[in-house]
């Protein structure tokens, strides 16, 4: 990895080889610009992790108003940069500007060695973690976007690499003629996960029946799925195939098949191996080309040992299984499905946000859907807050100091509002929101 490049920029070549000798003695590389136009043709150049900038280049001037130009110039440019303003001349009420509006810190010259020295490497460190970082989100958001190119994902919003690799799987597993047992709670999202699989199927161009066993009374189970003969039972008026019959030559996803009968897994687990079954009522053998896959979101294996789920049947749809993590697993992907079941023109603030983020959401990309479409529709309100969506704001205790303990840690700061911040406790926008309600910014 490179060594770290703080640019100096101060019309005072003193101070540039001070910062000089003080910064490479702790391993880092130092470049000095005499003003501003040297120094933002440095930055253009690029490999700059921090910006020491002075506050006035004119002589005699005091204002800082270059600085500040200086500052928005370099802001605007180079949003990610860092920046520490140095001066002699100290405006707390122009230190609470630039800091709202970006600055890292703003120092006091002469400056204190040891504190430039900890607040320079805190935020090398800090920028250098935060690049990375994006290094990191631009190559996972570059694989997604490569596997969305070359799969049909049918518009699936995820972020976490959970998902991200149960998707990869299913693209690679689509192909295979072989039984999937998707797995996993309610709500978590186990159908969509089928439609990315039959949708990257041999078959995706034949039938795609879906049959949730869990909503079937299970006296017609066995016929909604095998078709009947009339006069099978009472109120077959007339002969009718099932759903295995339907989905010839596409794929059948059967969900809930925990409640199959045992009768019903005796004749699935006989068009699993053959290829043939009989209608209810009926002898003569019929013979299908299906596609299957299962889901479930109980334990087949306790089942098994209760008697209620064939074993032999297990490990037959249990070719390939693919387990769906509960919401609450993966808090990476719950703003991203927030954001898409928005209503156009719908938003989310920061406490809904925060909000959506605390909820252990039990009923999982389900009870989330119903939540956000609930509040767009209640709602006439273009952003939608934690109230709105009907979920408590996670509480954040926060001080308040008074004006005489804002004042006192500010004339001990120098008037450095993130040193004073600091010593009270508080982070900087905490004490940015106190000094404008107490009306203490500009003395």
């Amino acid at each position: 990895m490179p060594t770290p490049t703080v640019l100096v920029i101060d019309d005072n070549a003193a101070v540039c080889t001070a910062l000089e000798v003080l910064l490479s003695l702790r391993g880092l590389a130092v470049e000095c610009a005499p003003g501003p136009a040297a120094g933002l043709a440095r930055l253009a150049r690029g490999d700059i992790d921090l910006v020491v900038q002075d506050m006035n280049f004119s002589r005699d001037t005091t204002s800082g108003e270059e600085g500040v130009q200086l500052f928005r110039a370099i802001r605007a440019a180079h949003p990610a940069v860092p920046i520490i303003l140095l001066t002699a001349w100290t405006h707390l009420e122009t230190a609470v500007e630039l800091v709202k509006a970006g600055a890292a810190d703003y120092l006091p010259k002469p400056w204190d060695d040891q504190r430039l020295l900890t607040t320079v490497q805190n935020l090398v460190a800090l920028g250098r973690a935060s690049r990375e970082r994006a290094a990191l989100a631009a190559e996972r958001s570059a694989v997604r976007a490569a596997l969305a190119a070359r799969y049909d994902l049918r518009g699936a919003v995820y972020e976490s690499d959970a998902m991200h690799e149960l998707f990869v799987t299913a693209t690679r597993v689509a192909a295979a003629d072989v039984p999937v047992l998707l797995t996993g709670p309610n709500g978590a999202g186990k159908e969509v996960l089928a439609d990315v699989i039959q949708a990257n199927s041999a078959v995706r161009a034949g039938p795609f029946i879906k049959v949730n066993a869990g909503a079937l009374p299970m006296e017609l189970m066995e016929s909604e799925l095998f078709g009947a003969e009339a006069g099978a039972y009472t109120g077959a008026g007339r002969a009718r195939a099932g759903r295995f019959e339907a989905a010839d030559g596409g794929t059948l996803f059967l969900d809930e098949i925990g409640n199959l009968s045992l009768a019903g897994q005796a004749k699935l687990l006989r068009v699993l191996e053959t290829g043939a079954f009989e209608r209810l009522g009926s002898s003569a053998t019929r013979r299908v080309r299906v596609r299957f896959l299962f889901a479930t979101n109980a334990d087949l294996r306790s089942a098994i040992r209760s008697g209620s789920f064939r074993e032999d049947l297990y490990y037959r749809i249990n070719v390939i299984e693919l387990r769906l993590p509960a919401l609450a697993e993966r808090p990476g992907d719950i703003l991203p499905l927030a954001r898409r079941f928005l209503a156009p023109g719908r938003t989310l603030d920061a406490s809904a946000e925060q909000a959506l983020l605390a909820h252990p959401w039990p009923g999982n990309v389900r009870e989330l859907r119903n939540a956000v479409q609930r509040a767009c529709l209640l709602s006439a309100a273009p952003v939608l807050s934690a109230a709105t969506l009907g979920l408590e704001a996670p509480e954040r205790a926060e001080r308040e100091p008074e004006a005489a303990e804002i004042r006192a840690a500010l004339a001990r700061a120098g008037g450095v509002v993130a040193r004073a911040a600091r010593e009270l406790g508080l982070s900087r926008q905490s004490l940015y929101r106190r000094l404008e309600k107490l009306g203490i910014a500009g003395s």
